[in-house]
């Protein structure tokens, strides 16, 4: 019911288009530097950890790469991203909307006969879906240059071998995998915060819990989700 009055068409088409582009910024461009940071060290930690744990005489030295490449092109970049984006994004939105709520902010939008959950709700959910996969690639890219960081300033793998089990055996739909989950990810959390902070009630003890609420949530379907999805597209 309450994606019924969120999905309807725009009263004001310029207003929307305005309001979405300032939610991929608020949403999506501030989101950036925390997306770098956690991608660059998960790569270097994924690669350390995958040339301490397959030290077999068996396995090819290339391996290493290639294993790093797959979890982050399967998961890290898209689930585990997500899941991070679900406490930062998730929480700035329930809070955002639920202090509109408790301020009365939202009932005066109703009162002018404003449909409050489309002129709110509607850019975010729009805007944070436009704008995952931008996040997504870049994730993908800093978590392989972490671990080209490891090889370089590091003995325990070369260069060389790295880059090798990069591009070794390379397939091209586990990027587009990612891609779509990230899609179906980025909306459960649009959607997700904005009804826990839509129907808040109380003062800004209960906007708190909304918010955590909503994290919480969120990320319990973003994993029900990614079962679903890893049966469906990897079948």
């Amino acid at each position: 019911m309450f994606m019924r009055k969120v999905v309807s068409i725009p009263d004001r088409w310029r207003v929307f288009f305005t309001r979405t582009v300032t939610e991929i910024s608020k949403l999506g461009v501030d989101s950036i530097p925390l997306v770098i940071v956690i991608s660059l060290f998960i790569g270097a930690v994924i690669t350390i950890q995958m040339k301490l744990n397959t030290t077999s005489p068996l396995m090819p030295a290339y391996s290493v790469g290639l294993a790093t490449r797959d979890i982050v092109l399967l998961e890290f970049s898209n689930s585990i991203l997500c899941l991070i984006l679900a406490g930062k994004v998730g929480s700035n939105i329930a809070s955002e909307i639920g202090t509109m709520r408790v301020t009365e902010q939202i009932d005066a939008l109703e009162i002018m006969g404003v449909n409050s959950a489309n002129y709110l709700v509607l850019p975010k959910v729009v805007g944070f879906i436009l704008f995952m996969p931008v996040l997504v690639a870049l994730c993908i890219g800093t978590s392989i240059a972490g671990g080209y960081l490891v090889a370089l300033v590091t003995d325990i793998i070369s260069v060389a071998r790295y880059e090798y089990g990069i591009q070794a055996y390379f397939n091209e739909w586990y990027v587009w995998y990612g891609f779509i989950k990230s899609l179906f990810f980025a909306y459960i959390i649009a959607t997700v915060s904005s009804y826990y902070g839509y129907y808040v009630k109380g003062g800004a003890l209960q906007v708190g819990t909304a918010s955590t609420n909503a994290v919480v949530s969120s990320s319990i379907l973003i994993l029900l989700m990614d079962v679903i999805l890893t049966k469906i597209l990897l079948q």
